[in-house]
């Protein structure tokens, strides 16, 4: 296979949660292998850092704020979308939200509504807005960001173990119903990645010891080991693959 199987030149990419961590590192990679991406989270001043990066090394990008939680931003950004750009190739969703870490029997009210309003609601109509679109052109890839949690719960990680569960039964969903119009969707499976997101789990030694004792790789990973599935997933390489969740997990699930 050629290096042009993964050629993403003249393609849209939007990347949720791309301020920082996996997001970062895929909107990165993306843009190395031509797309233009547009890099989007809550905070759009963290996004233009990355933004930024991406022109510095030849690449082409734009910063969005969107908070995903909050449908009016998710409409927001797509109009933009259709007033700027016309089309949208690849959406990539991995901002989430993971406020509580502790007992599920103390999960505050607050928290679970906050997961399920970005990690479920904000991923579904992500992707039903981006579907519109690709439905009109005739093809697209989206990609869910998923999380090992959602095959094996994380201890004191109930309410985001459950958001991530859903979410892979969510990507099958839209893989059933959009490979009609040639809609491909995905999932990334991430083991434990060395983020500030998951900065609570690296400062549990408690749980940080067992979980590199169960992985055959014996690490945490960095962001970028998650970027080149996602290219694959994003590009034609990937043409026959959908409704599929590929795991990158240094084998903590094996």
């Amino acid at each position: 296979m050629s290096r042009d199987h993964f050629n993403l030149d003249g393609r849209i990419a939007l990347v949720a949660g791309a301020s920082r961590g996996i997001g970062e590192a895929i909107a990165k990679r993306l843009a190395e292998y031509g797309a233009t991406v547009l890099v989007t989270s809550r905070k759009v001043e963290s996004c233009q850092a990355v933004a930024d990066a991406i022109i510095a090394a030849g690449g082409k990008a734009e910063a969005l704020g969107c908070h995903i939680g909050d449908l009016a931003q998710i409409e927001r950004t797509f109009q933009h979308i259709d007033a700027h750009y016309g089309r949208i190739d690849i959406l990539v969703n991995n901002a989430a939200a993971n406020p509580f870490y502790g007992h599920i029997l103390d999960t505050p009210v607050s928290a679970f509504e906050k997961t399920i309003e970005v990690n479920m609601r904000g991923y579904f109509y992500m992707s039903v807005e981006a579907g519109k679109r690709m439905r009109e052109q005739g093809k697209g890839s989206i990609v869910n960001v998923a999380s090992a949690n959602g095959i094996t719960p994380g201890d004191k990680q109930a309410i985001y173990s459950m958001t991530k569960a859903a979410i892979l039964n969510m990507t099958q969903a839209f893989a059933n119903e959009c490979g009609q119009w040639n809609i491909r969707v995905n999932a990334l499976v991430p083991g434990v990645t060395k983020t500030r997101f998951a900065q609570a789990l690296h400062d549990d030694e408690s749980f940080l010891a067992p979980a590199r004792a169960r992985t055959p790789l014996g690490r945490s990973a960095d962001p970028e080991e998650m970027a080149g599935a996602v290219l694959y997933l994003c590009s034609d390489a990937s043409s026959y693959t959908t409704g599929s969740a590929i795991t990158v997990d240094g084998g903590y699930l094996a």
